[in-house]
């Protein structure tokens, strides 16, 4: 059974995300109320997955992910906000989030993002990435003169990259693609290598931000 811990400030989207989870079949294994409780519970308990909220009192969601990064703890965190800022957004994955769903979503929605990050996925709302690569495509590019340009992608590399924008697991790249999971996984080991790239998502935004994927 997946274990997951909500880190969110109102105490009743917290029981009603734990109402939900339950009935189907996740287990709920801690609660907290700000970003500091929230990291004490994940050292404490280890979930295999987090949901997040991002603006709450006294430490939020962003200082949250910073602090899970800079301490090694490698949970997925699933941001469940009701927070769609572009900005906001792309501040979150870049602190490490590996999901971004608003709180309007289906309990399908809600409990195939907590299993895909659990599987080593990871997932946006379909609308937020499509905003954010219109908003990428059209914007201006604000590119670090310290980081090289990113190196061309073999075409199976590329077949990989979208299969993991789009959300899919290790396990699930190989399925579609017909190939070993082992293969996948060192083939996203490449990808990563050759982005510069810390982990699946950082990747992503990476080749968003590069023309690489689109």
């Amino acid at each position: 059974m997946t274990r997951v811990v909500v880190v969110d400030d109102q105490t009743l989207v917290r029981q009603g995300i734990r109402g939900l989870l339950v009935v189907a079949g996740i287990d709920v294994v801690g609660e907290a109320d700000d970003g500091l409780r929230g990291v004490e519970m994940i050292r404490e308990v280890e979930p295999d997955v987090v949901l997040m909220d991002l603006r709450m009192p006294r430490h939020d969601g962003i200082w949250a992910l910073e602090t899970l990064h800079a301490e090694g703890l490698e949970v997925p965190v699933l941001v469940l906000t009701t927070f769609d800022d572009d900005e906001l957004v792309l501040r979150a994955l870049r602190a490490g989030a590996r999901g971004y769903l608003l709180k309007d979503v289906t309990l399908d929605q809600l409990t195939h993002a907590v299993t895909s990050l659990a599987a080593g996925g990871t997932l946006i709302a379909p609308a937020i990435t499509d905003r954010l690569l219109r908003a990428i495509r059209t914007g201006p590019r604000h590119t670090d003169p310290a980081l090289p340009p990113s190196p061309e992608l073999t075409a199976r590399e590329l077949e990989v990259l979208h299969l993991v924008a789009g959300g899919f697991s290790n396990r699930q790249v190989a399925v579609a693609l017909h190939l070993a999971e082992g293969t996948v996984k060192n083939h996203l080991s490449t990808i990563l290598a050759k982005l510069g790239a810390r982990d699946r998502t950082n990747a992503v935004l990476r080749a968003l931000h590069d023309g690489i994927l689109g």
